[in-house]
């Protein structure tokens, strides 16, 4: 669930601008921000610190053009902005407009403005499973599915593996992939992105770690370090599955866990005969 969050007409003060008379004399800039931010736990919890405060915002931009002396707008714009993504890791795009009302040019007008937006970008990765069904269709159907998601970029996809189950021994055998992308969603609107696909695909409650039409998990998100009862990240298990490492390390084999890159675990981890298999023919 995502929310808008606006400061409108915000008011500064400050010596921006070319020409000497702007550095010496000054004037009023006019600042609007809308922020689209992940509000399910703030909303859940009615909790003001789950939020993005508004007196924040008004001081960010006041911080950010009281620092220094800009010769663009355009600079203070994409200054505002990215200080609001570092502050505030739930809010995932932000816009914010100044205007400049008495800028220093012949002509007649209300006011010139410039308007900078950004978007929060993290590389994240997905491991997808599926032991129910046409195995290889759900797994297709679920990276169909999130490669149409706003908001979510994929950019590399894994072999499919046929695998032997993991925790709970006694149910069929797995087909498992990674997928790799760039998302501007925070982890916890990523986790809920892939929790709905996993119930379009057919998904339904059943025992943990046992068969499943699909399972999707994320294994990281950005430089996110994450412990909730929802959502844990890095990936806990990650680095001692198989099914996880191998196609991942197809992928992102330079990507650091632990302090290990993803090439190192896998060719480490300990492993049985048939545990897994990567299929080129996917359809086999």
């Amino acid at each position: 669930m995502s929310n808008r969050i606006f400061v409108s007409n915000l008011c500064l003060y400050g010596r921006h601008g070319v020409l000497k008379e702007e550095s010496t004399l000054g004037q009023k800039f006019f600042v609007d921000i809308e922020c689209v931010v992940d509000m399910e736990e703030a909303l859940r919890d009615d909790d003001y610190r789950r939020t993005v405060g508004y007196e924040r915002l008004c001081a960010i931009a006041a911080e950010v053009s009281g620092a220094t002396r800009f010769n663009l707008i355009e600079t203070l714009a994409d200054g505002i902005a990215g200080r609001i993504l570092d502050s505030f890791p739930a809010v995932s795009e932000v816009s914010v407009r100044v205007r400049k009302p008495s800028a220093p040019i012949a002509a007649v007008f209300d006011h010139v403005s410039v308007e900078a937006k950004r978007f929060r970008k993290a590389d994240f990765a997905l491991s997808l499973g599926s032991n129910v069904g046409n195995k290889i269709a759900n797994i297709r159907s679920a990276i169909a599915r999130l490669d149409g998601e706003a908001g979510i970029e994929i950019e590399a996809v894994s072999h499919l593996y046929k695998t032997a189950p993991w925790g709970k021994t006694d149910q069929d055998w797995f087909i498992n992939a990674c997928i790799r992308g760039s998302t501007s969603l925070a982890p916890q609107a990523l986790l809920r992105r892939c929790q709905a696909i996993e119930i379009q695909v057919g998904r339904l409650p059943g025992v943990h770690w046992g068969p499943r039409i699909i399972d999707i998990d994320i294994l990281y998100a950005g430089d996110a370090a994450l412990q909730t009862a929802e959502l844990t990240l890095p990936h806990p298990e990650m680095l001692k599955r198989a099914f996880v490492l191998l196609p991942l390390a197809e992928i992102a084999p330079e990507r650091i866990v632990d302090g290990r890159s993803i090439a190192y675990a896998a060719a480490r981890l300990q492993r049985s005969d048939g545990d897994i298999t990567r299929l080129d023919d996917p359809y086999l």
